[in-house]
């Protein structure tokens, strides 16, 4: 993190801090979306059904998660490509059935309660009772056919106008544009990531890492109508300085305001 990002997020803090204590006289009406990341995952085991409905319960207004397909074919949550057992016991994500990588509870990081691999449809079942929006990362590269079963899932469990997804595979958005011309969509972009202005020829928004966006991207893209998302804010800090950048939506594991 360099300098200039630090003393940029200190000045930001302060100026939220002072607004804060205006905001005692004079209420401040914030329109950022507030996305827990991987549900509120900086209290709950991430991915999992618990992480997303206590996001639901502390007041976040969407929930991101991660997509992978097992080897039976069903679309399944979890950030890295194999899932940690309680007993220790570690299975690749692709290469076992639901049923094998339910057999057991997940080992739980954040507590003692036993949690299971969540399912993508018992995502959605959660988002849609609790009138969230869906951050819907794909995780590496899925066909026509995957693609085109994953959003007719979202369409029949919950509502299109209500997912979002996105990807660093630029492929995995053109394809959803193909199938479901009106699906929001939004390259994932990260540090060492470049060539983010071709978002602009196909209108697709942009979920970036904090520490590399700029006022200037964040204006580029809300001339052209274009949304903008950032992910993570952990702290207080990064999370007063996305604020002040003014963008649609701050993904964090811990803050829901």
């Amino acid at each position: 993190m360099t300098a200039q990002l630090i003393f940029k997020m200190i000045i930001a803090t302060i100026t939220a801090l002072f607004t804060a204590i205006g905001g005692i006289f004079t209420p401040v009406e914030s329109t950022v979306c507030i996305i827990g990341h991987r549900g509120y995952s900086g209290m709950y085991h991430q991915n999992t059904a618990l992480a997303f409905k206590k996001a639901a319960e502390n007041g976040f207004g969407g929930c991101e998660t991660d997509v992978r397909v097992t080897k039976d074919g069903v679309y399944v949550l979890s950030h890295n490509s194999s899932v940690v057992l309680k007993d220790g016991t570690e299975l690749e994500v692709a290469d076992h059935t639901l049923a094998e990588l339910t057999a057991k509870p997940l080992k739980n990081s954040k507590g003692f309660d036993d949690v299971y691999l969540c399912t993508y449809k018992e995502y959605l079942e959660i988002m849609r009772d609790n009138d969230m929006i869906c951050f819907i990362e794909l995780k590496g590269s899925f066909d026509d056919r995957q693609v085109k079963e994953i959003f007719d899932i979202a369409a029949e469990t919950y509502d299109l106008d209500k997912c979002i997804l996105q990807s660093f595979e630029f492929d995995n958005l053109l394809r959803a544009r193909e199938l479901f011309p009106d699906l929001p969509l939004m390259l994932t972009y990260g540090e060492g990531d470049t060539g983010y202005e071709r978002c602009f020829e196909y209108g697709i928004s942009i979920d970036a890492d904090y520490k590399v966006i700029t006022e200037e991207m964040v204006k580029e893209f809300h001339d052209r109508g274009l949304e903008v998302g950032l992910w993570t804010a952990n702290d207080i800090f990064s999370l007063s300085y996305c604020k002040s950048l003014g963008v649609d939506y701050i993904e964090s594991d811990n803050f829901a305001k």
